[in-house]
């Protein structure tokens, strides 16, 4: 670790004006060189391991095993790696320059991709399992690596398209490998296989060490110290993960997915062969399937979220991987027996087309259901603990997945039950554990609730949302125009906000649960209800000492008239015992709507227009200026 570590990121978030697209980013330098050495790597990871599984099961070699056993061992032998390097792995990532160690990590790689050579010339099933253990191992050095370079490298409204185009490009790294581990697994010739799939994975180790050559300087946060105990450290990790419940709900949202992911693609090959009556090529086919409907659905994660990170859409994507999966397993047994066929055979069979659609929208929603997750943790973690927190999401991961392998050997082996009946347990458990984190963290649940109003009732457009800081504390003041006012602004600004709203409305069973959820801090008049006056005021100041930030609507009151009414000087108190910036916004198109006090009638579908000036300075911020401002934008928008 003697090299000499550049002093500054080379292309880092900050100097980007502007986010690019998600397909954008492949003609930068800040994504482009990690995307291909994340190509290659996967690719090499999914080659190797699905030769190995079609060899253990179609092949001579080890017909004296338990082909169930042998893969499931082999899917547990992979994972086992992040679960016992994982805190070395952060420690490492968040200490030295992330270009440098990816470097030193894919140097690594050649020589595993060397050993894999050796044990696929002395046909040693133990010697496979071993390299197949320190492919793993490399790839436990690698993952905080990438995903914390992530951030640091990319605009804030880049990261659920940079997350995207990272996972589709696994994906489709995961599906090549497959097809061609499917074909080089599937060789009647055992040399032909040891041959060609040495010379593949050595070059493509060699190609992704090329790759991460151009990959930009990503130097460490000066106050990061590692530590080298790795007990002590997988403890520090999980704490540090489990700090904000958000976080950590993520966490284990996205553990879950891998576990769902390993589990099924693991049965797939014996469940084609003994269930679906198919041959190598039809193993080949579903695991493509399966694979390229996550990229797909990963990809949309940045429309659905008009890039930002939308985690409303998490409940939706776990609603379908658990409704397709379940409805899976009674696909699969409405099949009838027949001899083992080919692709096109299996696809022009009767009832097929129905499994086909399941393992479809369960990628899809699967990709729907971790993208926003995964850029959440990325998102809400400080930049020198971001390594640490993928390392303990990793070790998470790596302990859901080695439950998935335990879960399947005890299924399969021991209690002696079928695969498809794992699927469907696999199914209802997705329900279950999804439930889980949307009770615990509720977030969710209320920003589905405020990203379906404004994807369905409201069709809104913005301007200035750069004007909303990145970082640090800030207060929003807003005209107040209708009861769905702050879930509206909740759905556009990129960052978590607080509300501070009127007790009479915030007492309302119909906004209540969704505000409590959201952390709205109720306020009366002071000659209404002094305590609940103040402690709103003192809530407001705590809040603001942390760095969040607020929206305050400084009218008091719904307009009556579609009109502004005069902002109260309460914003000027706050602003007394923290001075912060303040950030003008305006609702125009809102009076009318059903949830406005128009009277007459109403509509539910409106176009709504939300318009963010720039930040006012504390020491001139007024009631009136702020007042000024807001009427500025608004303009004849009512």
């Amino acid at each position: 670790m003697a090299e000499t570590v550049e002093p500054t990121v080379e292309y880092s978030a900050s100097e980007v004006s502007q986010p690019t697209s998600q397909f954008g980013l492949l003609k930068t330098r800040r994504l482009l060189p990690l995307f291909i050495t994340q190509f290659f790597g996967a690719f090499n990871d999914s080659v190797y391991k699905q030769a190995l599984l079609l060899i253990f099961v179609f092949s001579a070699v080890a017909e004296a095993h338990d082909t169930d056993l042998l893969n499931n061992v082999a899917a547990a032998l992979f994972i086992l790696p992040f679960f016992l390097f994982s805190a070395t792995a952060g420690a490492l990532a968040d200490s030295f320059d992330k270009a440098l160690l990816i470097r030193r990590v894919k140097l690594i790689e050649i020589g595993v991709a060397v050993l894999i050579a050796i044990s696929l010339f002395t046909q040693n099933v133990i010697a496979m399992l071993v390299v197949l253990f320190l492919l793993g191992t490399q790839s436990t050095f690698f993952g905080p690596l990438k995903y914390a370079l992530l951030p640091q490298q990319l605009h804030r409204d880049e990261l659920v398209g940079g997350n995207a185009m990272v996972a589709m490009g696994t994906f489709v790294a995961i599906l090549l490998g497959t097809v061609g581990g499917g074909i080089l697994g599937n060789q009647d010739i055992v040399g032909a296989v040891s041959s060609w799939l040495s010379f593949v994975v050595i070059v493509t180790a060699i190609l992704g060490f090329l790759a991460c050559l151009k990959i930009a300087p990503a130097p460490p946060e000066p106050s990061s110290k590692p530590n080298w105990n790795p007990v002590s450290e997988t403890i520090n990790l999980i704490r540090l993960a489990a700090r904000k419940k958000a976080v950590f709900r993520s966490v284990l949202g996205v553990s879950w997915f891998w576990l769902v992911g390993s589990v099924l693609l693991t049965q797939i090959p014996n469940l084609t062969k003994e269930h679906l009556y198919g041959d190598g090529t039809v193993v080949t086919g579903l695991l493509a399937l399966f694979t390229v409907a996550i990229a797909i659905g990963s990809l949309a994660c940045e429309k659905l979220g008009g890039r930002k990170i939308e985690v409303g859409v998490v409940p939706i994507g776990a609603a379908g991987l658990s409704l397709f999966g379940i409805d899976s397993y009674f696909a699969i047994e409405n099949l009838e027996p027949v001899a083992l066929r080919g692709i096109w055979e299996f696809i022009a069979a009767d009832g097929t087309l129905r499994l086909l659609i399941d393992l479809m929208l369960m990628g899809m929603f699967a990709g729907v259901f971790v993208i926003p997750m995964q850029a959440l943790i990325q998102n809400r973690t400080p930049q020198g603990e971001i390594a640490r927190v993928i390392a303990a999401n990793n070790i998470l991961n790596s302990l859901a997945m080695v439950l998935g392998a335990g879960l399947s050997i005890l299924w399969l082996t021991v209690l002696d039950f079928d695969i498809p009946s794992l699927v469907l347990i696999i199914g209802i458990f997705t329900a279950v554990v999804a439930t889980y984190i949307f009770i615990t963290v509720p977030e969710f649940v209320m920003r589905l609730l405020v990203w379906a109003i404004g994807h369905s009732i409201y069709r809104i457009r913005t301007t200035g949302l750069d004007n909303v800081p990145d970082k640090g504390p800030a207060i929003l003041v807003a005209n107040h125009v209708s009861f769905v006012d702050f879930m509206l602004l909740a759905g556009v600004v990129h960052r978590p906000l607080r509300f501070v709203m009127a007790r009479e409305y915030f007492d309302m069973k119909v906004v209540n649960w969704v505000a409590r959820v959201a952390g709205v801090v109720p306020i009366t008049r002071k000659d209404e209800d002094p305590e609940t006056y103040e402690s709103a005021f003192e809530q407001i100041r705590e809040g603001l000492n942390i760095g969040e930030v607020y929206c305050i609507f400084p009218e008091g009151r719904l307009t009556r008239d579609g009109e502004i009414n005069p902002f109260q000087h309460g914003i000027e108190r706050i602003l007394r015992a923290s001075p912060v910036p303040v950030v003008p916004v305006s609702l125009g198109g809102m009076w009318g709507s059903f949830f406005s006090r128009a009277e007459g009638a109403k509509k539910l579908s409106k176009r709504v227009r939300i318009k963010i000036g720039e930040a006012v300075q504390p020491e001139i911020a007024t009631a009136e200026l702020l007042q000024d401002r807001v009427t500025a934008l608004r303009g004849d928008d009512r």
